[in-house]
């Protein structure tokens, strides 16, 4: 079997699987179940220092299904953060860490633009044992009225100005949870690693608007009548954050093109991860270690083991023995279109075959033609 386990940013996990902020870790029972389900860390949902403005409504999810079928394949949520005093968290952090001291606890922190509330919230979390923290710059819906999660995410220099306040208040790792709900991710991720955040992590929820009933004309999910754009997660976002964790090790590790920005900084992956499989995808474009909310929410705390085992394959079959053999390496074959038709006319200058019927010119379509010419233009597709 080879070695799951890695090390990143001093963290050692058993594995690169993390409870990603949010139900799954609200409370130190599930939290203690995630442990036990081996779980490699366990982020907690996100707290701050007045619990008292954060009153949740039911119901609060919707779901897409994909059609004649109950698999789901997105989630839209309007959840808050942690309506739980902080007070209740400081035991909970303790407590967690006294029945788990081998366990890496990561707190989940949002405040508003104050550099006190940041401190503080920053020192008692420490004094309470947790070995890291995510900054919350990125909850797409909620909190933005407060200048808050992404309403302070889409502000490169009022990112930065905050992660520089956290990192003078701990020693331990910071993680800045980036908004995918902006044109340029890299923009306030350049931004926050230059205010001293060791890694970042991508993507939290993309505003959305799940759909219409259309018996009720009512948006879903419905509270008493009415709705507000709230995220959305799930398996359908998982080409998002693909393309947006590998925007952001571009940046930071370099390529061809640009040379590395910030090498030693860390990346940890979030979208629509409910399998091994899938994280690998994440570790090839550079993350170190891959979170799940939702998945546990359809799935359960065992999908844990599953996704080791899964992972696990993948590694036997192209003779990887560790994680850090092939985190990244998928990076090396994104490159620009104009390089793709130079390297298209230099196999087909050395006469090297191509799917027999592509279209190539768009003179090529054919209306009654269309739908099978389509297909034959999938890349590596066996329908």
């Amino acid at each position: 079997m080879p070695d799951l386990s890695v090390v990143v940013d001093g963290l050692r996990l058993p594995n690169p699987f993390i409870i990603a902020s949010g139900p799954p870790g609200t409370n130190a029972n599930v939290i203690g179940k995630a442990f036990d389900e081996n779980w490699g860390a366990v982020i907690c949902k996100t707290v701050s220092l007045d619990a008292s403005k954060v009153v949740n409504v039911a119901p609060r999810y919707a779901r897409m299904r994909a059609e004649g079928s109950k698999e789901v394949i997105g989630w839209e949520n309007i959840e808050l953060i942690s309506d739980r005093s902080f007070e209740t968290w400081e035991d909970e952090f303790k407590k967690i860490k006294d029945q788990y001291p081998d366990r890496v606890l990561i707190a989940s922190v949002m405040e508003e633009c104050n550099k006190n509330a940041w401190t503080e919230i920053i020192e008692r979390c420490q004094a309470c044992g947790v070995d890291a923290f995510e900054l919350n710059f990125s909850c797409p819906h909620g909190m933005p009225e407060r200048k808050m999660g992404s309403a302070m995410g889409q502000n490169p220099e009022l990112l930065e100005e905050v992660c520089s306040w956290v990192k003078a208040a701990t020693n331990r790792p910071v993680w800045a949870k980036m908004t995918p709900n902006i044109t340029h991710i890299v923009d306030p991720a350049r931004a926050a690693l230059r205010g001293g955040s060791t890694g970042v992590a991508a993507i939290n929820t993309i505003l959305s608007v799940m759909g219409i009933n259309l018996d009720t004309l009512r948006p879903e999910p419905t509270v008493e009548g009415y709705s507000v754009p709230g995220g959305y997660s799930c398996k359908a976002v998982r080409p998002i954050a693909l393309r947006m964790v590998m925007e952001l090790a571009q940046m930071m590790y370099g390529n061809e093109l640009a040379e590395a920005e910030f090498p030693d900084r860390s990346i940890s992956a979030i979208g629509g991860v409910e399998s091994g499989d899938d994280a690998a995808q994440f570790i090839l474009l550079g993350a170190s270690t891959v979170q799940v909310c939702t998945g546990v929410m359809i799935h359960g705390y065992s999908l844990a083991g599953r996704m080791c085992d899964e992972l696990g394959r993948f590694m036997d079959k192209h003779g990887f023995s560790s994680i850090e053999d092939f985190r990244g390496h998928a990076l090396k074959f994104f490159t620009t279109h104009a390089d793709l038709v130079a390297r298209q006319a230099q196999a087909k200058a050395e006469k090297k075959q191509t799917k027999e019927g592509m279209v190539t010119k768009d003179t090529a379509w054919e209306g009654d033609k269309f739908v099978e010419q389509s297909s034959r233009l999938v890349s590596n597709d066996d329908d």
